[in-house]
């Protein structure tokens, strides 16, 4: 949990340590209801702040199986229960372990209040192909890259990637909502488009109309290449390392992306994961991405993490 989400939700009277924040920069003005904004060369401008965060699972509940999108009353009613459901475990006595399984309490979720709406209608998974709404299997080949390395007492290249804050617990790519600091900013020029994440504060490049680097070249958040079709970017990254696994992931992953910006306040994000070494088929995903007013705040990964001494002196695990 990072000072960003903290200060999001009101929560900084929590923090034991003192925290500096800088003045908050003015906000700059939005655009009029409706129209795109362009960049100079005509292409839509994708600068901003954006959030992915949402309700909508990665892959569809069994409760909407068969069912991959919602009417607005529908998705009122379901969101209305889990919006309850999460302010009993905020309020107590429930813990969030029976809501999530996880160890936060509610208070450092971000996962929205709404369904993610994609093409005016309220989606039940993000996963869109297979229209089962679920991910491939697995390869049996691939097993063993879903499983998080065995931790060994002293030995902190024994430690998961994100447990040493080198990425996030999410990729960089594709953008997949977490746990909570679902924000990216977009940053645009004529030849290069920067996106960098809040979460660990990943970034990369992408390089518009360019070539890939060789393949013996490898990168955390692989290699970025980008071009426009229409009002639509596209994004190919390949070239990732095979020290980061995406859900199992090998380096041989090619990620396709697909910005489309359909009005002032949003964009649609779809993108298709293909890995022959990994899944049976490729996938795809589609998401909403929210114009935010806030900048990007400081995501200070081990900042006053005193677990650390522990993690590396147990003599057990």
């Amino acid at each position: 949990m990072t000072l960003g989400n903290l200060v999001r939700w009101g929560a900084v009277a929590a923090l034991t340590l003192p925290v500096l924040l800088a003045q908050k920069p003015a906000a700059p003005e939005a655009p009029k209801p409706g129209v795109i904004p362009r960049a100079a060369d005509g292409h839509p401008d994708l600068s901003g702040v954006w959030s992915s965060a949402s309700r909508t699972p990665l892959e569809r509940p069994a409760a909407f199986a068969g069912k991959a999108t919602l009417t607005d009353e529908e998705a009122k009613a379901w969101e209305g229960g889990e919006n309850a459901r999460w302010a009993e475990g905020y309020n107590g006595p429930r813990p969030i372990e029976s809501i999530q399984g996880g160890a936060y309490n509610v208070l450092f979720y971000d996962n929205g209040k709404e369904l993610a709406r994609i093409g005016g209608t309220k989606r039940t998974s993000l996963v869109v192909d297979p229209p089962d709404g679920h991910v491939p299997a697995i390869l049996p080949e691939a097993g063993g890259r879903v499983q998080r390395p065995r931790e060994v007492a002293g030995d902190y290249r024994s430690l998961s990637n994100d447990t040493r804050c080198l990425v996030g617990n999410t990729p960089a790519v594709p953008l997949v909502p977490a746990a909570y600091n679902n924000n990216y900013e977009i940053v645009q020029s004529a030849d290069s488009i920067l996106i960098e994440l809040e979460m660990v504060h990943e970034a990369r490049v992408v390089h518009l109309n360019s070539k890939h680097q060789p393949a013996g070249l490898r990168f955390w958040g692989g290699d970025s290449i980008g071009h426009w079709e229409g009002d639509t970017l596209v994004v190919e990254t390949t070239n990732l390392t095979d020290k980061t696994h995406y859900r199992g992931s090998s380096g041989a992953m090619k990620v396709t992306e697909r910005f489309t910006r359909v009005s002032d306040r949003s964009i649609e994000y779809r993108a298709t994961m293909d890995d022959p070494t990994t899944w049976a088929k490729s996938w795809t995903i589609e998401e909403q991405l929210v114009l935010q007013a806030d900048p990007l705040l400081e995501y200070a990964c081990h900042e006053g993490n005193y677990a650390m001494k522990g993690i590396l002196d147990s003599k057990e695990r």
